[in-house]
């Protein structure tokens, strides 16, 4: 990775714990168990290395002034990045869909969906193209 396009990466450092956190509990639990085990995993491998979180966080939903419903997000680390764990055969256009959903909602630039289903870990960023901070490089 050049020093250019790591300038243009959002949060690297933190996401680069975040990310290796993942990837030493992947190491340790493999890959059989179900999610709510690698979401109880993580909270010490995050504690290990000092990268401040929230769990389960909840998201209030509204239409104009009517309450319709909560989403949960798996973690919030930092207060920047949302963290969706999956185990799941293969990641699928729903689950991104629901990572946009929590950026929407949260308005938050980053998201991190982890699946800790296969062999090695799959881990994705998924970036909120409608974050108000956001300057489009070609805008129309």
């Amino acid at each position: 990775m050049t020093e250019k396009s790591a300038s243009k990466l959002l949060y690297p450092e933190l996401s680069y714990k975040i990310v290796g956190a993942l990837f030493a509990v992947h190491k340790d639990l493999g890959n059989t168990y179900q999610e709510k085990y690698y979401q109880r995993a993580v909270v010490p491998a995050f504690d290990k290395i000092g990268v401040p979180y929230s769990e389960q966080v909840p998201i209030e939903l509204h239409f104009k002034s009517a309450s319709i419903g909560r989403y949960f997000v798996d973690f919030l680390i930092d207060g920047k990045i949302i963290l969706e764990i999956k185990v799941v055969p293969r990641l699928t256009v729903q689950h991104y869909r629901q990572v946009d959903a929590y950026l929407k909602a949260m308005k938050k630039e980053l998201g991190i969906i982890a699946n800790f289903r296969s062999q090695s870990l799959i881990f994705r960023r998924i970036l909120n193209p409608m974050y108000p901070g956001r300057i489009r490089e070609n805008p129309e």
